[in-house]
């Protein structure tokens, strides 16, 4: 059950950016948008960072989806997991793949058989950021060995620490999957 409820009556400056989002999401609200429409200013702040972090532009939508994925997986964020696998099986990943971030980020980092080094070099970035804040620089040299552009460097880190909020966001407010919802 959501901490506060989800909003479906909107005034004129909360419609206007609902419509907006409704045009991007193909008609719907998701649950998500629903509860962020409670404060229309933040939530535009919060449609265009995501909207460039999904963008992307120096790597792969598969290896983004890969590290939200682990930050889903590491903070309990169930929506956030839901959201996210089939953008990350339409970038490439696999659902053996999924059920193992799924199942324990750690664990994952440590299979080589279903991992390359660049994924587990992600997802030991995304446990890192996400338990620790601080990045080993280990983990630092091993990400940048695949990602040698700091843009690229930048952009996973960046895609990381965003899902991080907002898991902390869906989390905290008790968002449920659509599905769920009454």
């Amino acid at each position: 059950m959501p901490n506060i409820p989800y909003r479906d009556e909107l005034d004129t400056e909360a419609e206007a950016l609902a419509e907006r989002i409704r045009a991007r999401r193909g008609g719907v609200l998701l649950n998500l948008d629903r509860m962020l429409l409670h404060h229309p200013y933040l939530t535009a702040g919060w449609t265009e960072l995501f909207l460039r972090i999904r963008a992307g532009q120096h790597i792969s939508d598969r290896h983004r989806e890969l590290g939200i994925l682990a930050v889903g997986s590491l903070t309990g964020a169930r929506y956030e997991l839901h959201h996210h696998k089939a953008p990350f099986l339409a970038g490439g990943g696999t659902e053996e793949q999924y059920a193992a971030v799924v199942d324990s980020v750690p664990a994952a980092i440590a299979n080589a058989d279903l991992f390359d080094a660049a994924e587990r070099a992600i997802l030991t970035l995304a446990l890192e950021s996400t338990r620790d804040v601080a990045l080993s620089p280990e983990t630092v040299g091993a990400v940048r060995s695949h990602f040698p552009e700091p843009a690229q460097f930048l952009e996973l880190l960046m895609s990381i620490a965003s899902y991080n909020f907002a898991a902390r966001i869906l989390v905290g407010l008790g968002i449920e999957i659509e599905a769920e919802t009454p």
